[in-house]
């Protein structure tokens, strides 16, 4: 509401000064022309017929000409010419597009307000078409400033990081393609017309140019001043670059003035024109050299400050508490790299502030809520709050929904590369036993070992299998089998049978072998083609001992279950006593302390311990605690250990075993040591060591995910497809300004957004041909939207000439009051959005003082360049009136150092130390003294064209 009351002050302002100057009747408008010839012009408009006015009139033009006795004839005669005919007679001149209203004369003062409401209206229409278009041309810009390379780094202990950059640097990107296309129509207004006026000077296109210099230097960071929220600040985070681009956005305009009234006034020379667009390449050059900390910019102290989300940034001759009692300290550190690693770190911050928030999600979720931050969090370019604003005042936009599509594909996509499998039927048939190993008891009478088909399975296929001894024999361990296995189509698996031969006699774990061989045609044997079969004898109470020494698991595996193993018989109820020790992971912390007892019921040869692993969600992680089992018992004689038969015999055992124990090696009988042996007992492996590491597919997913939290993919579009959809589609307004603290609700689209939508339909439907963002990286879009904006700009320049025409007045008004408001708006709304949301001021005030000065380096020099190319090759000069073009920029460079000086006073001063926010009181005086300078740089800028002040 602020901004809409503001925006209605100034028209109302500027409708204050037409006022007054219509009220002085229409002499203004003929104030290169004499005052007898006007007044005598309209009595013999009123007095006789149309014709002889005309002829009359035409008279009097040829004298006033003939009077003037300036060095350059020819153009003051054009202009004279031109100017005095179009107001006397009340007739406009033909535009480059817009056809002209007919009939020019006669018309009274109610056609001459009908027609000047009318052009009003389509100017406004089509400076939203500009912006939507605009839109368009911003998100393909942001595709192409954000393109990566991989690089490789070192590390901080010497390690090589492999990792994604933006080709572009911030500062490049922001002086260059970012400022073309926030000033596009501006530039592309100033070059039009240079053409639509055959290569003469006009007051629209510098006018414009002036005018929106005036407009974002005062009326927006005076807007940003007030509205950012109570208790907070905006600070310059590169004052250095700020600083080169407010010093020549003001030497600009100086550029101008010299140009005009010193070297050679009234005229344009080519090295004018060509010094003045050079200045653009030699700006973005000096600001990058200011930004990188060249030439002489490495001997300036640069101190770095660690801000509120732990990221690393740097600030001149500013060292900034860390907050709380921690001292102030200075981190000097590789740009690349840290910036990779702290975008790391605050990612997996964030995943553990969700998961203690929300402790009943799962990972997936989390993560998506996490990349959602990510990306609403991350560094955000000024395309980014152009567009968002742009989409905010058409009802097209939440751009959080986007956000967060786009985090949910991200992680889908993400999850799907990290497990991906080619397609089973392009692949060749292959068969393997699923599993290579069995373990089976003497007694388990007979088992079951499965074959699978794997890759094409529609047609036939056979393979061949036998038994081979090992350390068990055929006839005495097992039954020897032979055959073959047949797999009609469509079935992808074959079952057999092998049977065990049990003994009563002790002996040592066994093994046989069965082997696949001489498969169909096109079928292939993979690993494993040979099963391993292990015979555990169950006739002694077995060996009791982990399988491995050490042991590697994922933190993000939750509970690991920790096999024990029983080997060399598995006969009757044993009790292992367990327990873990901590080492470099510390129970409680990294994982679940646990102690107890398993119990092995009879013929059972594996169990396990269920370890709890905590996950921290650490990028890296190495630590390691151990596991240790006792000695083995025999459980005693209770229901609790009682085999599922209910069977004691192993209580008997246990009594025949303690009475054996008791005897000396002398007196034991041959089964009396039978029955020590086969009494349980622990093997070598009773401690294992389990090493807790990062999890690798978090690892991975992190990597992943932080190269893609890039808010250019949520800018732009991948298919036209999606384009309609959003063109057709009325979005409420994103409201919660990309608080993800809290759930995002659906929210319904109000009135207000239903109305931008329709007024706003046919542009966005028009647009939506425009190719997506996605082909060619971009470019394909960069052009056509470049090409439409120019030729909705052509017609934005016939409609205010005409608006200025039909109401007399001047072309310099007109482009300082209505169309240089009209090209700023969307910048208004970007940079209020972007002061709220960014942690610095960059975005709302150095890319305005970077914004002035492409403009004049770029639209007036280029156009300028053009037409004084053209006038030497036609052996004439390219001559401009310096008066009211001079005057402007005289009153702007005395304003602009003002407002640069109340910027700079506001940061170094104790209270406040921010250019934006702070006190309440101070922050609206500052904002005052700014919008007043605006209203004088409006009022007397009129006042000047109109020759009510002279210079």
């Amino acid at each position: 509401m602020l901004l809409i009351r503001k925006t209605v002050a100034s028209v109302a302002t500027c409708a204050i000064l037409l006022l007054l100057v219509y009220v002085k009747g229409h002499t203004f408008a003929l104030a290169t022309s004499r005052q007898d010839v006007s007044q005598e012009s309209y009595s013999t408009l009123n007095g006789t017929s149309l014709q002889s006015s005309i002829d009359q009139i035409r008279s009097r033009q040829k004298r006033a000409v003939e009077d003037i006795t300036d060095d350059d004839d020819d153009f003051i005669t054009r202009q004279a010419a031109r100017g005095i005919e179009a107001n006397e007679i009340g007739t406009c001149s033909e535009g480059l597009v817009l056809p002209l209203w007919m009939p020019q004369s006669p018309i009274t003062s109610g056609d001459r307000a009908i027609r000047g409401f009318v052009y009003f209206m389509l100017m406004i229409y089509l400076f939203v078409g500009v912006s939507i278009i605009s839109d368009r041309f911003m998100a393909s810009i942001e595709a192409i400033t954000s393109i990566e390379r991989n690089v490789t780094v070192k590390g901080p202990k010497g390690e090589k990081q492999t990792m994604r950059v933006r080709i572009w640097n911030e500062t490049v990107a922001n002086l260059t393609l970012m400022a073309l296309g926030s000033s596009a129509p501006e530039i592309l207004l100033s070059v039009i017309e240079i053409y639509a006026k055959n290569f003469e000077s006009g007051d629209l296109g510098p006018g414009t140019i002036v005018g929106s210099a005036a407009y974002n230097l005062f009326i927006i960071i005076a807007l940003c001043m007030v509205l950012i929220p109570k208790g907070e600040t905006r600070r310059i985070r590169h004052l250095r670059v700020f600083m080169v681009t407010a010093s020549l956005s003001v030497l600009a305009y100086v550029w101008l003035w010299v140009i005009l009234s010193v070297t050679s006034p009234g005229i344009v020379e080519v090295w004018e024109g060509l010094v003045t667009l050079i200045m653009f390449p030699l700006t973005v050059l000096w600001a990058y050299i200011a930004e990188r900390r060249l030439l002489v910019y490495k001997y300036m102290d640069k101190n770095y400050r660690m801000n509120k989300r732990g990221t690393v940034v740097a600030g001149e001759h500013d060292s900034v508490e860390l907050g709380g009692d921690e001292p102030k300290r200075l981190v000097n550190t590789n740009s690349s790299a840290n910036a990779y690693n702290e975008a790391r770190l605050e990612y997996i911050q964030l995943l553990a502030e969700l998961r203690l928030k929300y402790p009943d999600a799962d990972l997936d979720q989390l993560e998506m809520m996490a990349q959602e931050q990510m990306i609403s969090r991350g560094n955000k370019s000024r395309a980014f709050y152009r567009i968002q604003a742009t989409r905010k005042l058409i009802g097209s936009g939440n751009l959080m929904r986007k956000i967060q599509e786009r985090a949910h594909d991200d992680l889908t996509q993400v999850k799907a590369q990290l497990h991906q499998f080619s397609d089973e039927e392009d692949e060749p048939t292959r068969i393997y036993f699923e599993p290579g190993h069995y373990t089976v008891m003497e007694n388990c009478g007979e088992f079951e070992v499965r074959v699978v088909r794997r890759g094409d399975i529609s047609g036939y296929s056979k393979v061949e299998f036998e038994t081979q001894d090992g350390t068990a024999s055929a006839g005495s361990d097992y039954v020897g089998k032979k055959g073959v296995l047949t797999f009609p189509p469509g079935v992808d698996e074959q079952r057999f049978k092998i049977e065990i031969i049990d003994d009563d006699i002790f002996e040592e774990d066994e093994c046989f072998y069965i082997r696949l061989f001489n498969p169909s045609e096109n079928v292939n044997l993979s690993v494993p083609q040979i099963a391993t079969i292990m015979i555990l004898d169950d006739d002694h109470a077995g060996i009791f001992a982990f399988a491995d020494s050490l042991i590697e698991v994922s933190e993000s595996v939750g509970v690991y279950d920790l096999p024990v193993m029983r080997y060399s018989g598995a006969r009757g109820t044993v009790i292992v006593p367990y327990w873990s020790e901590d080492d470099t992971a510390i129970g409680g912390r990294h994982f679940g302390e646990v102690r107890g007892e398993l119990i092995f019921e009879n013929n059972v040869s594996e169990q396990y311990i269920s370890i709890p692993i905590l996950e921290e969600s650490k990028y890296q992680k190495d630590v390691k605690f151990k596991m240790h089992i006792g000695e083995p018992r025999l459980a005693p004689d209770s229901a609790h250990y009682q085999n599922h038969t209910g069977d004691h015999t192993h209580d008997e055992l246990l009594e025949k075993i303690n009475e054996a124990e008791q005897k000396s090696p002398k007196d034991l009988t041959e089964l009396e040591r039978i029955l020590l042996m086969s009494r349980p007992r622990n093997g070598e492996l009773t401690t294992t060591n389990i090493r807790i590491r990062e999890s690798q597919e978090f690892k991975a997913t992190v990597d992943k995910l932080v190269a893609r939290a890039n808010v250019s993919a949520v800018l732009g579009t991948s298919s036209w497809k999606e384009q309609f959809k959003d063109a057709l589609t009325v979005v409420p307004a994103d409201e919660s300004e990309f608080d993800t603290e809290e759930d995002v609700e659906e929210d319904v689209p109000k009135c207000f957004d239903y109305i931008s939508h329709f007024v706003c339909l046919f542009w966005k439907v028009l647009f939506a041909f425009v190719p997506p963002t996605d082909i060619c990286g971009g470019y394909v879009t960069f052009v056509i939207s470049i090409f439409v904006i120019g030729v909705l700009t052509a017609v934005i320049g016939d409609a205010a000439t005409y608006f200025g025409c039909v109401l007399n007045i001047k072309d310099s008004v007109t482009a300082i009051c209505f169309v240089a408001l009209g090209t700023s708006i969307p910048d208004t709304f970007a940079s209020i959005i972007a002061a709220k949301q960014d942690e610095t001021a960059d975005n709302c005030i150095g890319n305005v003082t970077g914004s002035n000065a492409v403009n004049v380096f770029l639209g007036i020099g280029l156009a300028w360049s053009i037409a004084s190319i053209y006038h030497m090759a036609n052996g004439t000069t390219f001559n401009v009136e310096p008066g009211t073009i001079g005057f402007a920029v005289a009153l702007f460079c005395g304003s602009a150092v003002i407002a640069v000086g109340v910027m700079m006073y506001r940061r170094v001063n104790s209270s406040i130390r921010a250019e934006l926010g702070g006190p309440k009181t101070s922050k609206w005086i500052h904002a005052s003294i700014l919008i007043s300078l605006w209203v004088i740089y409006l009022v007397v800028s009129t006042l000047e064209a109109y020759d009510i002040i002279q210079i």
